[in-house]
């Protein structure tokens, strides 16, 4: 039967967007007892298809996991550097969380004030004690296993959920050279069950938490789907909203229109309006829904819309030892080191850590391989088990010209014009990358690596954290949304997710995106 993508006609939220920040919000709103609707351009992903995914991720000849590309994913990228969007997002019920690493952890005190301590990008209009209590909501809402033992962590109140990861061989190995270095390490918060919790079994060691985790054990925004089905919200999938239209004064949102997979275009009611597409998607929206009294885009009277965006750079260095690494036995982070980041020089943060997937993975390999028998074995024992590597990511200021607009010669599967990313770097975030590989290969030469490859500035790429491009503040001249998340220009629209940051710091964004949902939707019932 085909599935109703009819409107609703008394919803009380509409929310564009079924990821982390759209998920969460929707569920407890839910559970509040109100009217939700959450519309998503993708699909839903089959849970008893993640196994069958993990084939195609890992045999040769298979591929497509996600469903991402082709003429609904165009994309432009006109910056100094080029920006392989599609590389790493996914539209689809659950969102990126679907193919997340699943580190998680609070950006630091510094990471609010950045203007007032250091002078450079802007001070968020809250601050780090104003979220406390919503990021210890965030870790139980996505079972954060961790433990209080990092030292340059903000200070939190209570325990993590979950018991905290063991470190692994390699670990053990780079706790050596850290230690003769002066280079304290510590334990990564993962939203992935440590033992079971949530209906989910623990972490099973696939391996493969990027892209698939077969076992479940990895948080996606598909809990909190389930969640506010259960609570009576409505969850449509292959809705992809064209625009968002509003009354006749400007300043109040009627409605977002949306196509279905039949050709027909819906108008779905609603009396506060949520988006959390993402980074990119929320501009996109925003500008596509320009009007006479919103000429150059929706909630864009500040031209901030779309502009200051954000990402991590990675910096890494590789290499071989003689002795064994078990690499890929673990497919996520459980040691990290924050030194580089408060208080240093120079300024930009960077988050080393200590890669447990360094090199080639056995099974891919013998899957891909063209010899047999002995001379596979060979083959594989000579090239796995003793890589080693440290990965880092690099706060990037936020700077005007990197940007997010509509690239009007192209367009999507609907006609509309498609994102164009203009991203660059600029000589600070060189600079602290520079700083990251120095310390990265003092480490591999303190154990005597042989190091094979290194990711410096000129080779740089982005982590596929999206930020900053309709920023909060309290001056509507200068940003998208109040401290509030709503939207300056228009009193029932609000924005969820990661464009909101006003600098994104080094740390992975998720929980800081679960914790403005929790707020945010303790905003909305105090509204609605």
């Amino acid at each position: 039967m085909a599935e109703d993508r009819s409107p609703d006609p008394d919803a009380d939220v509409c929310i564009v967007g079924a990821g982390p920040a759209g998920a969460i919000v929707a569920a407890r709103l839910a559970e509040a007892g109100y009217d939700v609707v959450v519309l998503d351009a993708g699909p839903r992903f089959d849970l008893d298809d993640r196994t069958d995914q993990l084939d195609a991720h890992i045999r040769p000849g298979l591929e497509g996991l996600w469903g991402m590309g082709g003429e609904r994913d165009a994309y432009t990228s006109s910056g100094p550097r080029g920006y392989p969007l599609n590389a790493a997002r996914v539209k689809g019920v659950g969102g990126s969380t679907l193919h997340w690493q699943g580190m998680v952890m609070r950006l630091h005190e510094r990471d609010f004030e950045l203007h007032s301590r250091h002078g450079v990008g802007v001070d968020w209009p809250v601050d780090y004690a104003d979220l406390r209590p919503y990021y210890a909501e965030a870790e139980r809402e996505l079972s954060v296993a961790g433990a209080d033992d990092n030292p340059f962590a903000p200070p939190r109140e209570e325990p993590f959920p979950l018991p905290a990861f063991p470190p692994s061989h390699s670990d053990a190995i780079f706790a050596e050279a850290c230690e003769s270095l002066g280079l304290p390490t510590h334990s990564v918060p993962n939203a992935r069950n440590s033992e079971p919790a949530d209906g989910a079994s623990a972490c099973v060691g696939y391996g493969t938490c990027k892209p698939v985790c077969p076992s479940g054990a990895k948080y996606t925004a598909e809990r909190h789907v389930a969640r506010a089905e259960a609570a009576g919200a409505r969850v449509v999938d292959r809705a992809p909203v064209q625009r968002l239209v509003h009354d006749d004064t400007g300043k109040r949102i009627d409605a977002a229109v949306y196509a279905t997979p039949d050709g027909e275009e819906h108008r779905q009611d609603a009396d506060a309006v949520v988006l959390a597409c993402g980074g990119v998607e929320n501009v996109r929206l925003l500008l596509l829904s320009a009007s006479g009294a919103h000429p150059d885009g929706l909630a864009n009277s500040s031209g901030a819309v779309g502009r200051y965006f954000m990402d991590h750079c990675f910096a890494g260095v590789g290499g071989r030892i003689d002795r064994p690494t078990r690499q890929n036995h673990v497919g996520f982070n459980t040691t990290e080191c924050h030194a580089l980041y408060d208080g240093v020089d120079p300024l930009p943060g960077v988050k080393l850590e200590f890669l447990n997937y360094a090199g080639p993975s056995p099974v891919i390999d013998a899957l891909h391989a063209d010899d047999w028998g002995d001379s596979l074995l060979d083959s594989l024992r000579e090239s796995y088990g003793t890589h080693l590597a440290v990965g880092g990511l690099v706060e990037q200021f936020p700077r005007a010209e990197n940007r997010i607009t509509l690239d009007r010669s192209t367009t999507d599967d609907h006609g509309n014009p498609v994102p164009d990313v203009q991203w660059s770097i600029g000589s600070e975030t060189r600079r602290a990358i520079e700083r990251a590989n120095e310390v990265q290969r003092s480490i591999l030469t303190e154990l005597g690596a042989e190091i094979d490859w290194v990711v410096g500035p000129d080779a740089t790429g982005p982590a596929y954290h999206h930020m900053g491009t309709t920023r909060m503040g309290t001056d509507s001249e200068s940003s998208v949304v109040d401290p509030d998340c709503r939207a300056h220009d228009c009193e029932n629209l609000w924005i969820a997710g990661s464009s909101v940051f006003p600098t994104g710091g080094a740390m992975n964004p998720t929980l800081t995106i679960a914790a403005l949902s929790c707020r945010l939707a303790d905003r909305l019932d105090e509204w609605l």
